[in-house]
C-alpha cells in the first residue's frame, strides 16, 4: 500500500517519543492526527501537516489506526476508558499500544478490549530506541498480536522503525521489551560504574574512552554514552525515571528474588530519582556515583 493510500493514523501522547514518531509518519506521507494532554507540544506538528485533535475521542473517531505512546498503564487506561478512546473507535479499527506498560499492564488492556470492544484489533508493540531514533524512523518494534493485522500496520511500522520483530500473541511484545530494557539498564550501569570507578582511581574519562571505546566490550550505544558523559551532557535521551520504571516492571513480572543484581540496580537508581535526577538521562548515575558517599 502506498503512503497516499495509507489509512489515517492517530498518535496519542506527544512526548519526546510520540513527537518523534509523529514526525516520522508525516515524513513518510501518512495522514497523521495527533493529540496531547498539553496541546503546545503539537504546534510544530500542525505546521508539518498533522491534524490536531482537541480530544482523545475526536482523534480516535478520525483514525483507522490509533497509536498510544504514554508513560504507564494508568495513562493508557485513562486515555482508553476515561477519555473515551476505546468507545470512539470504529468497528474494525486497530489499536497499536506502543507504550511500555509491562506484563500486567498489557494483560489489563487486553482484557478491557475483549470485554468492551472485541471487534477492535489490539496490537501490543512497544519499541526500542530513544528520542533521536524515533525522529529518524529508526526504532525497533517488538510487535505481537493477530497475524491478520500485519498488512494494515506495515506502512506504519516501516515509517517508524528500522525493523519489526513479530513475536506471537498480544503480550509477547511487552515481555520482549522488558528483556530488552533490562539489557539496556545493565549496559548503562556498566558504563556509569566504570567511568565513576575511573574517577575514583584518578583516571580521566577520556582515558577510559581511548582504552575501551573501540574494543569488543563496548557497543556503539555505550560508546555514544561514553562520549556524552565525557562532555558532561546528561540531557535526557532516556530519562532515568522512565528507565527505572521499566526495571520495576521487569522485577514485577519475574521472581525478583532471583534477580538480585537487577533489584540492586533499581535501589541505586531510586536514590538518583529521589535526589532529583529523574528527568536527566540514565547515564546521570555516573555523576551520582562519582560524588563522595555516592550521592550528589
Amino acid at each position: 500500500m502506498s503512503a497516499t493510500r495509507q489509512e489515517p493514523v492517530a498518535v496519542l501522547g506527544i512526548g519526546a517519543m510520540g513527537h518523534g514518531m509523529a514526525t516520522s509518519l508525516l515524513r513518510a506521507g501518512i495522514p497523521t492526527i495527533v493529540w496531547n494532554r498539553r496541546p503546545a507540544a503539537t504546534r510544530d506538528l500542525a505546521g508539518l501537516g498533522a491534524e490536531v485533535a482537541e480530544t482523545v475521542a475526536d482523534a480516535a473517531r478520525r483514525a483507522a489506526i490509533v497509536v498510544t505512546m504514554v508513560t504507564d498503564t494508568d495513562a493508557v487506561m485513562s486515555i482508553a476508558r476515561d477519555q473515551g478512546m476505546l468507545a470512539a473507535l470504529a468497528p474494525g479499527a486497530v489499536w497499536v499500544q506502543m507504550s511500555t506498560i509491562g506484563v500486567a499492564g498489557i494483560e489489563q488492556v487486553a482484557a478491557m478490549v475483549e470485554a468492551e470492544r472485541p471487534e477492535v484489533t489490539l496490537l501490543d508493540a512497544p519499541v526500542s530506541g530513544s528520542k533521536d531514533p524515533a525522529e529518524q524512523g529508526q526504532l525497533t518494534i517488538f510487535a505481537s498480536g493477530p497475524k491478520g493485522a500485519r498488512s494494515r500496520v506495515g506502512p506504519l511500522f516501516e515509517a517508524l522503525g528500522q525493523r519489526t520483530i513479530w513475536v506471537g500473541g498480544v503480550g509477547a511484545g511487552s515481555r520482549l521489551k522488558l528483556v530488552n530494557n533490562t539489557l539496556v539498564a545493565f549496559a548503562a550501569e556498566g558504563v556509569a560504574t566504570s567511568v565513576a570507578l575511573a574517577g575514583r582511581l584518578g583516571l580521566e574519562t577520556e582515558t577510559v574512552i581511548e582504552a575501551v571505546g573501540g574494543g569488543p566490550l563496548v557497543s556503539p550505544w555505550q560508546a555514544a554514552k561514553l562520549q556524552r558523559i565525557a562532555r558532561g551532557e546528561f540531557s535526557a535521551q532516556f530519562a532515568l525515571s522512565l528507565a527505572l520504571k521499566d526495571v520495576h516492571l521487569a522485577l514485577q513480572a519475574a521472581d525478583s528474588d532471583r534477580f538480585a543484581a537487577l533489584a540492586g540496580l533499581a535501589e541505586e537508581w531510586q536514590q538518583g530519582v529521589d535526589a532529583g535526577l529523574g528527568d536527566q538521562d540514565l547515564t546521570v548515575v555516573t555523576r551520582m556515583l562519582e560524588q563522595q558517599g555516592g550521592m550528589p
